[in-house]
């Protein structure tokens, strides 16, 4: 597996030893937690969502999501993605990622209530999707709380 994030330390070693640490499972004495600086100063605590089925699950029967931590999804190399809420229980704002930059914001998406993914929509609601190389997810409301726009560059870090 290849990760292309740039670290605010300007070295890519650091992520490609946590992603390492998250698929195969980390030691108890491995305690790093991945961050974002999103815009000015928003520092959010990340989960990672790398592998097709951790993108796929995401934070579905997710009861809560405390403020300011989120969930990362990595693709690499970027592609065209949609996201929909389907068996998501918490409302959530997200951040598509594209070049260090936030391209598009969809906040206080609600959850999907209904049984049948076909009836959930997706974000975007039509086209092949937005170009990107990483989804932040977070709790909703925390995009406006905390002045969040598109075109903030968004960094990550061990």
């Amino acid at each position: 597996m290849m990760i292309n994030l740039k670290i605010v330390s300007g070295s890519k070693l650091p992520l490609v030893f946590l992603m390492l640490a998250y698929v195969f499972g980390s030691s108890p004495a491995w305690s790093a937690v991945p961050i974002a600086c999103i815009g000015k100063n928003n520092i959010v605590k990340l989960e990672v969502a790398s592998t097709p089925e951790a993108v796929q699950r995401g934070l579905m029967y997710r009861t809560s999501l405390p403020e300011g931590t989120g969930m990362v999804f990595l693709f690499h190399p970027p592609s065209p993605e949609k996201f929909w809420m389907y068996h998501t229980l918490i409302p959530l704002d997200m951040c598509f990622i594209y070049n260090d930059r936030i391209v598009k914001i969809f906040e206080n998406v609600p959850p999907c209530r209904s049984e049948n993914p076909n009836e959930c929509p997706t974000y975007p609601a039509s086209g092949p999707g937005i170009n990107v190389s990483e989804v932040i997810e977070l709790p909703a409301g925390y995009v406006k709380k905390h002045g969040i726009k598109e075109g903030d560059k968004v960094t990550f870090q061990l």
